[in-house]
């Protein structure tokens, strides 16, 4: 990624106490970015742990398209740090399979250059604090009024994550057009797969 310009952007980790606390803070930033009408989106999860320790999704905004990514491939930054913190997410996106799973492979890469481990590590701990937690990632100009947004959590902290929005469009498409190509090749190799016509222009 050498000669490419690079943005700087804040990832912030909340944790909470209950699940309800992290959606309201999730759709507090929501709205805060709909009302100062930014050119730029936001990437954000809500995640909580299950009582086994397990953690999950369960809602989130991911705007892979910011960047110039085609329609249809969810996984932003946001994913990408959450599949950095917890491996066991990442890899249950990834055996789903589909473009998801590919984009969230292309997407984590681009997370564990653009942030240090010491950084990575602090995210984490403070989510480890909470029953469930929030993730977003955001851009530099409205870093204070985020972190003034986040009023329910027990516990947060932010750090910074350097991207080159251009590589990461790329390697969406890229990843997209991998799992297409993929999926089409083992339905040609599928016995069931239904028989193609192709259209000879004489009619």
């Amino acid at each position: 990624m050498s000669g490419q310009s690079k943005d700087l952007m804040f990832v912030l980790a909340a944790a909470y106490d209950d699940d309800a606390a992290a959606a309201a803070d999730y759709q507090a930033v929501k709205a805060l970015y709909r009302e100062v009408t930014s050119p730029h989106d936001f990437d954000a999860a809500v995640l909580a742990r299950d009582p086994d320790g397990a953690v999950r999704i369960l809602d989130r905004h991911e705007q892979a398209t910011r960047h110039g990514a085609p329609p249809g491939l969810a996984w932003g930054l946001a994913g990408g740090v959450v599949a950095a913190l917890y491996p066991s997410v990442g890899a249950r996106i990834l055996a789903a399979g589909g473009a998801g799973g590919a984009a969230i492979g292309a997407v984590l890469g681009h997370v564990g250059l653009g942030m240090s481990r010491a950084a990575l590590r602090d995210l984490g701990e403070t989510l480890d604090a909470g029953r469930a937690g929030l993730i977003a990632v955001y851009e530099l100009d409205l870093a204070d009024q985020v972190v003034a947004t986040v009023t329910s959590a027990g516990r947060l902290m932010h750090g910074a994550i350097e991207v080159v929005p251009d590589q990461i469009a790329a390697d969406l498409v890229r990843a997209e057009a991998a799992e297409r190509s993929t999926a089409r090749r083992q339905a040609a190799a599928s016995p069931d797969a239904p028989a193609v016509m192709t259209a000879t222009g004489d009619d």
